[in-house]
């Protein structure tokens, strides 16, 4: 439960058709390994106590008592268990019958939930059995407790305030106004759903859309357990499809198979979102019932996948569509800029590394959107005291193979009379030494661009932006930024999504492509040795890998340090120890805190991320804000 991290489950005990005894076992078994694993809120099927398919068995009295005794074995079995569960049952209320969700605690009843929607379509003959739920404050007896009953329920819990729960039952979510809506508007963050959907082809695509989809508009948790072995096969198959999903995000799934599926749900995570959400409609008059119940503080052992690269989709296929839909958006934004100024060129300041590789890229691709040849484009090499080979050539290479004009200008000479001028020792390689030949550059474009009529397009990312690795009123400057919300993780994939793609077109225009990959990160601003790069940014500020990470959890949800931390420690667990982690953490913060005021003036750009630290968009930030709290809050956490 720490770090808002509460585990979850839902759970498909095998059962038999009408037994209830047997049933009731079958159910505080589960229970019982739910606990062992430290589950803390459990899901079990849509009447799961006396079986889905009973038919017109719900109708005997048999049945209803044989339920309530194995719902008194069930509490009784598990009256020392720290978690909430709800199960299904039928319930007899003022001589009609209702499909329900009994949710139980340490051997008492809290509530029982009946289902809103009855489905009497297809396959579906609920309405010849069950009554529809309604809200009303309504209390009676149940295995001798007194419970209420009713729809409009919540149940809250003291120790961990993020944590609310709502119920719905199976049709509830397939229904025009699912009970969830209200639920979540309440303040539910979790909704648990009780479900016996059978199985026909195709269907569980869209149960899992359904799913997704919900927890993903109501910005909630949203646990679904689904009935399965054991219900009758006479006309039917049920497969216990059970998923879990976060914030339109899919935890994980089970089907074909009885058991648990369990994962941990980040309730803190989804109530940041909602703050941050003026759309989300949060109701304080809400007319709900609320329960409480207590969960005795653990920590949540993770499961769930965090994945190292969250700017990156690691399956191929996703990362292909989703590298395509980034150029073509940031070329859209940069069609927009020329066709709305006019310009008759745009001059791009070519490198050979990766960020001016992807500048350049975008910017053939708006070309070909208007229609306008490549010559359009003035790629600009501006050669200096670090420049090597390598980075040079390939610069020359690309600008030729995309059919750029290409100039070459060494800023050498020009630097030297500059620092003459300001009386900078060319043997004091400091600050100035550094951003004079930064300002010198973009001083070179943004004349060349008065000369061609053109705009400079912008090279630096997003990841540069978070970190403050530009120079102010260098790098950091442009008429028009197409990388500023790519962060650095991405922009190397985006580079080789296009080098893959013109493989068969243009194998050189490829290889040198991958060849600027395999180059070092370097801003090349000091002195070559050996003919080798002798500035390699992530020695400097340390791994991209781990800030666009840092940046992602930190800015993106509002993470409190020490929770990045966690998730960095469970994602990069073979790769950093703890203590690497922090260093750069700490860095990370510091950085992001001082770098502000570059941040503050920084050119316009397309967004096409969550992330992005644009003034005028995502990121409101006073350039002399003080980092302190944050990084008091890692102090003392090398050795825990």
């Amino acid at each position: 439960m720490r770090d808002g991290f509460v585990k979850v489950a839902a759970g498909t005990p095998k059962i038999r058709v009408a037994d209830c005894r047997y049933n009731a076992e079958q159910i505080f078994t589960l229970m019982r390994e739910a606990d062992k694993q430290g589950v803390r809120v459990l899901c079990l099927p849509e009447l799961c106590l006396t079986g889905y398919t009973c038919g017109d068995l719900f109708l005997q009295e048999t049945l209803l008592k044989g339920a309530e005794d194995g719902l008194a074995t069930i509490l009784e079995a598990t009256r020392n268990l720290d978690m909430l569960t709800a199960l299904g049952m039928p319930v007899k209320y003022q001589n009609k019958l209702y499909n329900c969700a009994t949710i139980i605690h340490k051997g008492e009843i809290l509530g029982v939930v009946p289902k809103t929607n009855i489905p009497n379509y297809g396959e579906f003959y609920e309405a010849r059995w069950f009554q529809p739920g309604c809200a009303a404050d309504r209390l009676f007896t149940l295995c001798g407790q007194e419970t209420f009953f009713g729809t409009d329920v919540l149940f809250t819990c003291e120790t961990m305030p993020n944590l609310t729960v709502g119920v719905e039952i199976c049709e509830d979510l397939w229904a025009a106004e699912p009970p969830s809506v209200k639920l979540a508007e309440g303040g539910a963050t979790l909704i648990l759903n009780l479900s016996a959907s059978d199985e026909v082809v195709g269907k569980a695509a869209y149960r899992r859309q359904l799913v997704t989809g919900q927890s993903g508009r109501l910005v909630c948790g949203y646990v679904y357990a689904d009935a399965g072995e054991g219900e009758s096969s006479t006309d039917l198959v049920f497969a216990g499809h059970n998923l879990i999903a976060e914030n339109g995000a899919l935890l994980c799934e089970r089907r074909f198979a009885a058991g648990l599926t369990a994962s941990e749900v980040d309730v803190d995570k989804l109530a940041y979102e909602r703050q941050r959400m003026t759309t989300f409609r949060s109701d304080p008059q809400s007319r709900l019932i609320r329960f409480s119940f207590d969960l005795e503080p653990s920590a949540t052992a993770l499961t769930r996948y965090i994945s190292p690269t969250p700017f990156v989709p690691e399956d191929a296929v996703d990362r292909g569509e989703r590298c395509n839909e980034i150029l073509y958006i940031a070329a859209l934004g940069l069609k927009k800029r020329l066709e709305h100024t006019g310009a008759k060129t745009a001059v791009v300041g070519l490198s050979g590394g990766l960020d001016s590789t992807l500048a350049i890229l975008i910017t053939a691709l708006a070309m070909g959107m208007l229609n306008r040849p490549a010559t359009d484009i003035i790629a600009v090499t501006m050669p200096c005291f670090g420049t090597t080979d390598r980075t040079r050539d390939n610069a020359v290479e690309l600008a030729e193979r995309l059919g750029a004009t290409l100039l070459r200008i060494d800023i050498g000479e020009a630097v030297k009379r500059h620092f003459k001028d300001i009386g900078q020792s060319m043997d004091n390689h400091d600050v100035t030494f550094e951003n004079g030949q930064a300002r010198e550059r973009t001083q070179v474009l943004m004349d060349i661009a008065n000369q061609h009529g053109g705009l400079v397009v912008g090279t630096g990312d997003l990841s540069e932006l978070a970190l403050g690795w530009a120079t102010y009123n260098g790098d950091h400057m442009s008429m028009y930024a197409v990388n500023a919300s790519i962060p650095k993780t991405l922009v190397r994939h985006l580079v080789s999504f296009v080098s893959d793609d013109k493989a068969e077109e243009d194998g050189r225009l490829s290889a040198v492509l991958a060849d600027i990959l395999d180059t070092p990160v370097s801003p090349e601003l000091l002195p070559a040795v050996g003919g080798q790069i002798a500035q390699k940014t992530e020695d400097l500020v340390g791994p991209y890998e781990l800030h666009d990470f840092y940046l992602y959890y930190a800015i993106r949800w509002g993470f409190p340090p020490r929770k990045v931390l966690r998730l960095a420690e469970h994602a990069f667990a073979r790769r950093y120890d703890r203590a690497t982690l922090l260093k750069w953490l700490r860095n990370f913060y510091r950085r992001f805190f001082a770098q502000q005021f570059k941040r503050s003036c920084l050119p316009d750009g397309p967004k096409v991320g969550t992330v992005t630290l644009s003034p005028r968009g995502d990121w409101r930030m006073p350039s002399d804000a003080v980092a302190r709290l944050w990084l008091d809050e890692l102090e003392g956490l090398d050795e825990a």
